[in-house]
């Protein structure tokens, strides 16, 4: 039951510190005079994707390569099969073929490369220079695509439907990004800071909740940490992705719910796995280079294909999609 209690706890914990630094770091960043642009492409993007990261780098300090390796592979797994499939079932996604070409193939190009370093390489310092360098790269071409009026009408870039999911969360870009501006000029430099490391604070105490928690988890129920990490801990990471693609499939936004998915994918594997490596290189465990690498490439790959026939996800493929996911999850669980 402690167990448990400390993963419920680092989960929370995860999720209310996120949202303060994500907050915190915005007020700062208007105060500052950056572009609403850059804000959703760099602090947005990447402080939605926190919880994954810090849980990720706990989890390698602590030698638990399972649950470092298992959060990043097995969230990218639960975004497409099991949010993309719940958004589609609550709505039909239209894609913008143009969108799904250039980001879906990206989406497909870094679980293949992931997969190829999983198995020829491992992930350090160098692994983790190239990863980082490939997401900085992707992140200044989605920004030069957002400020191109001719290439943006051709649908917006995954990191940028990653921030605009977070914005329609808070009731939309226009209303969010009017009110990060009001905090920061009523409460000054200061006290955003403040929040913004406080939420820092808060998420790292909540990746070593987690983490605790689900290390003991495993070793009270006889899993392997790689099934804990590839599971509970990467669904449990997942979920402001969870929650923000919802929300924007209820509004009838499914273009925003699947680039969400598919920016969080990206920054994950490029990011999250990039910055974990230069951190605390980690060794890679046999069972993900084996088998979990290839249901993400696979997991990748059907979500293209789907989003390509007729660019549209039913409610049909949504639920294949979904049924994936629990049949996934069923050849993990020890029997």
């Amino acid at each position: 039951m402690l167990d448990i209690g400390l993963l419920l706890g680092g989960l929370v914990l995860l999720v209310i510190g996120g949202e303060l630094l994500v907050r915190g770091a915005v007020a700062v960043a208007e105060r500052l005079g950056m572009s609403p642009l850059l804000i959703g492409l760099t602090l947005v993007g990447f402080g939605t994707s926190t919880p994954e990261l810090v849980t990720s780098v706990q989890a390698a300090l602590a030698n638990s390569p399972g649950i470092a390796i298992g959060n990043i592979v097995g969230s990218n797994i639960a975004n497409i099969l099991l949010i993309l499939g719940l958004s589609a079932i609550i709505t039909p996604i239209a894609v913008q073929s143009n969108a799904l070409r250039r980001d879906g193939v990206i989406v497909v190009l870094t679980a293949l490369l992931f997969g190829v370093v999983s198995y020829t390489y491992t992930l350090d310092r160098i692994a983790g220079v190239i990863f980082v360098g490939l997401l900085v790269s992707y992140v200044l071409y989605a920004y030069r695509q957002e400020r191109t009026p001719a290439t943006a009408s051709d649908g917006h870039t995954s990191a940028f439907e990653k921030a605009e999911a977070y914005d329609e969360l808070h009731d939309g870009p226009i209303r969010h990004q009017t009110e990060a501006k009001k905090l920061a000029d009523r409460l000054g430099p200061i006290i955003p800071l403040l929040m913004a490391l406080g939420g820092l604070a808060v998420v790292v105490v909540g990746g070593k909740l987690l983490v605790d928690g689900a290390i003991g988890l495993a070793r009270s129920y006889g899993m392997s940490e790689a099934v804990i990490g590839l599971t509970i801990v990467a669904v449990g990471t997942s979920m402001p992705e969870f929650v923000t693609s919802v929300v924007a499939a209820i509004r009838k936004h499914g273009d925003v719910a699947l680039g969400n998915i598919m920016g969080s994918n990206i920054y994950n594997l490029l990011g999250i796995g990039g910055v974990t490596a230069l951190i605390s290189p980690t060794a890679i465990p046999a069972q993900i280079v084996t088998f979990d690498n290839l249901v993400m490439l696979a997991a990748s790959l059907a979500m293209f294909l789907v989003a390509w026939s007729g660019y549209r996800i039913s409610r049909l493929e949504g639920a294949t999609l979904l049924a994936g996911y629990i049949a996934y999850v069923y050849v993990l669980l020890p029997k």
